[in-house]
């Protein structure tokens, strides 16, 4: 089973932009957690980091048919990006949006999600273990997704 990580505008400065908000961590350093839990987990684990919504977009379409699930921090575009969320809900991907501050404890403006109601599930606010705890849940999503084909295969077999 494939991942792909999608991180959005300015995540690519992790650990240089309010330590204070997102910590110390850089993006590499949640990249190598995430990579060791997808090898003990036996996934592939693929990461695309963008500051261009179009870019992020078009990440997500070649999604379609390669990956398995999505985990996506769109960042800002999380609060004006419907492009985005057309684009989660058009390939049909399990796909979970993780965030590493509380979006719901910010400023007003990040109170709207454009991105949420398309998505599997949301974390946030655990700051980088967000991403941890994304990856404990696509597994989990997989393997509900592999229990329902094997129930539906045997109740083939038996009509």
């Amino acid at each position: 089973m494939k991942i792909v990580v999608i991180q959005g505008p300015n995540l690519n400065m992790l650990g240089i932009r309010e330590q204070h908000v997102y910590g110390p961590m850089k993006l590499e350093q949640i990249h190598a957690q995430m990579k060791e839990f997808a090898d003990q987990s036996n996934l592939e684990i693929e990461f695309f980091q963008s500051n261009l919504e179009g870019e992020i977009v078009d990440k997500i379409q070649e999604c379609y048919g390669d990956a398995h699930g999505i985990i996506i921090n769109p960042a800002a575009y999380t609060h004006t990006s419907i492009a985005i969320r057309d684009a989660i809900s058009a390939v049909g991907i399990p796909t979970i949006e993780v965030h590493i501050s509380n979006i719901h404890r910010r400023e007003d403006f990040r109170k709207e999600n454009m991105i949420a109601a398309v998505c599997s599930s949301s974390v946030v606010g655990f700051g980088p273990f967000s991403y941890h705890l994304a990856m404990v849940g696509m597994t989990q999503i997989f393997q509900e997704l592999a229990a329902a084909q094997d129930a539906q295969k045997k109740n083939q077999e038996q009509e």
